[in-house]
């Protein structure tokens, strides 16, 4: 065999093969978002993937929030980005944390969950495993209301519930209504009472020692953000030259750009 063939030949070749089979087959991602009302769900999904996932969406009246019940509500999508293709699949629960008695908000969402577990057990159990389809989430985006000094209670009784079944990213909603200190301030206070009640969210893996110094410190920098403040916005404005997608005060524009990467990670760029 020529030196030639042996680059070609061979257990080493693996890897290579591995990354053509799943690039062709493209990959599924399901991405929960749960969270109150008006905390900006859609917006910042939309600014996520410059979509208009809930054009359709009609806003309920205070009313018929009272005894309003959490559903839940799936949208999916084709993305393709560098020759990569993603199957993702929003699931929104609206109605979450809208009625006066909140108990049972979090049973729809972990039942949810638990059914998408049950079926691709049952799929990966039969004789036919070969175009099983991967509904279970993946992660769950969980907003925190930007007006609290902490977790709620009810906070902290869904992701107790969560945080065994799914990666949990918390998430400040509307972070553009607080002031740098404010935002630090409820950070730590979400940092000490998920310790407190023993709690597991995702955490960033360490990056190896091998990897380039611009890549580490943007490792250190997620790490040190989290939770992540987040502002979206599907306003268009133009600022200094450039097109981003922001809001607009009277003392100024809060670019509301929020970057994300589908390499099993979802990044947000800090605050």
């Amino acid at each position: 065999m020529s030196e030639a063939g042996r680059d070609y030949i061979g257990f080493a070749t693996l890897p290579d093969q591995v990354h053509r089979k799943s690039v062709k087959r493209g990959f599924e991602f399901t991405l929960m978002v749960v969270g109150d009302s008006g905390l900006g769900k859609s917006t910042l999904i939309n600014s996520l993937f410059l979509e208009d996932l809930y054009k359709n969406r009609t806003i309920s009246d205070v009313e018929d929030r009272i005894h309003k019940t959490t559903t839940i509500e799936k949208t999916t999508m084709e993305i393709e980005e560098r020759g990569v293709r993603v199957r993702l699949t929003i699931i929104d629960t609206p109605g979450f944390g809208d009625a006066v008695n909140c108990d049972d908000s979090w049973k729809v969402v972990t039942t949810y969950i638990d059914d998408q577990f049950r079926q691709y057990f049952t799929d990966e159990s039969g004789l036919n495993r070969r175009n099983i389809q991967d509904n279970r989430v993946h992660c769950c985006l969980y907003f925190v209301p930007p007006w609290g000094h902490s977790l709620r209670q009810m906070d902290l009784e869904v992701l107790k519930r969560l945080h065994r079944k799914v990666n949990i990213v918390l998430v400040i909603a509307k972070a553009d209504t607080l002031t740098t200190c404010e935002v630090e301030k409820l950070k730590t206070n979400i940092l000490n009472a998920i310790r407190e009640n023993d709690i597991q969210i995702y955490e960033f893996p360490e990056c190896d020692s091998d990897e380039d110094e611009e890549f580490k410190q943007q490792d250190r920098e997620l790490k040190a953000s989290v939770p992540f403040a987040v502002v979206g916005s599907n306003t268009i404005l133009e600022v200094a030259g450039r097109k981003i997608r922001g809001r607009q005060y009277p003392w100024g524009v809060v670019d509301g750009t929020v970057d994300i990467q589908f390499n099993c990670e979802i990044i947000f760029l800090p605050l």
